[in-house]
């Protein structure tokens, strides 16, 4: 596929659909024409899968098409997920002036302290957060002291988490999941280190 799917924009087609589903993560950056925009935000604004609306996200968070601000503050408040508001973050900055990056960072960085009291073992949150499209992309291409501080904390609580959920996967340049270990092996770490808490009860 080299051009933007008429599928996505056919309102007759349910979102559900597996030819939907495969147009839409067939989909890259390069496909999108100003016009597309608004077919992508429609969807993303009506949709409750989580999976389109990170998809969507990471298709449009390189864009400054004037309409992506809103857009953009919308899908920041609306997430919950810390990367899915770091990639809402990451088009927003386009739009956005250090110190009214660095308020919504401020308040982030409340949110993730306490992440590590509530979920302290999610690997995946703090990977995703660590992944080259993420902090470490943002770091490197705003500079910005708020970015430094976050990611320095992601990777504090990260370092914090015992060795058995480390190194699992990361994301690449595209925000593409990388799997660093095999399934298997993953599950196995994790069950061990698990097994051993119930041997020390």
């Amino acid at each position: 596929m080299n051009t933007f799917p008429e599928i996505l924009s056919d309102k007759n087609i349910s979102e559900r659909h597996v030819d939907f589903r495969k147009a839409l993560f067939d989909l890259k950056p390069e496909h999108i024409q100003p016009e597309h925009i608004g077919i992508l935000t429609g969807i993303y604004l009506a949709t409750k899968q989580i999976d389109y609306r990170n998809k969507i996200l990471k298709l449009l968070y390189d864009f400054d098409h004037p309409e992506l601000r809103s857009f953009f503050e919308t899908a920041y408040k609306k997430e919950r997920y810390l990367d899915m508001k770091i990639h809402a973050l990451r088009g927003l900055a386009k739009f956005s002036e250090e110190k009214d990056i660095a308020k919504l960072i401020s308040k982030l960085k409340i949110i993730l302290a306490k992440r590590e009291e509530t979920t302290p073992y999610n690997y995946q949150e703090y990977e995703l957060l660590r992944g080259k499209n993420a902090l470490p992309y943002l770091v490197g291409k705003y500079d910005y002291s708020c970015f430094k501080d976050i990611l320095c904390q992601v990777n504090e609580q990260y370092e914090r988490m015992p060795d058995a959920f480390k190194g699992h996967i990361t994301t690449d340049e595209s925000g593409e999941t990388v799997q660093l270990r095999s399934p298997a092996e993953s599950s196995a770490m994790i069950r061990s280190f698990f097994d051993s808490l119930k041997e020390k009860m």
